[in-house]
């Protein structure tokens, strides 16, 4: 097979762009939000057991690990949101040129480590 066609470009060859690395970050934070999701029910059960199940939550929820995946968690839903307004403004043809495609993207990396860290003080 000795073809001169061009071969096809990929992955190894693009260099990433801030536009597609926030969108795989969006489609990751969604499953992530949506993994997480399903704790909430099932939280808010444990504790309506009673006094002795709420204090085991209390332990279990002061543990660091927890509090890591709990920021994880926060800055998932802060960078969801945020991108989130920014794909409507996008559906609006608001935003769409390379230059405020790149200034609103930073935007929300910005916006999401401020909301996170926000919520980080107001927990703690």
């Amino acid at each position: 097979m000795n073809n001169k066609r061009p071969v096809s470009p990929h992955l190894q060859i693009y260099k990433p762009q801030l536009t597609s690395v926030l969108s795989i970050t969006h489609r990751f934070t969604g499953v992530i939000l949506s993994l997480f999701s399903i704790l909430i029910p099932f939280s808010l059960l444990f504790i309506s057991f009673g006094s002795d199940y709420y204090q085991l939550f209390l332990l279990i929820a002061n543990h660091v690990f927890i509090k890591i995946i709990l920021i994880g968690t926060i800055f998932s839903l802060a960078f969801h949101l945020s991108n989130g307004i920014r794909h409507l403004f996008w559906d609006m043809g608001l935003g769409l040129s390379i230059e405020d495609s790149y200034m609103s993207g930073y935007l929300v990396i910005l916006t999401s480590i401020l909301i996170t860290f926000f919520a980080i003080f107001y927990i703690t």
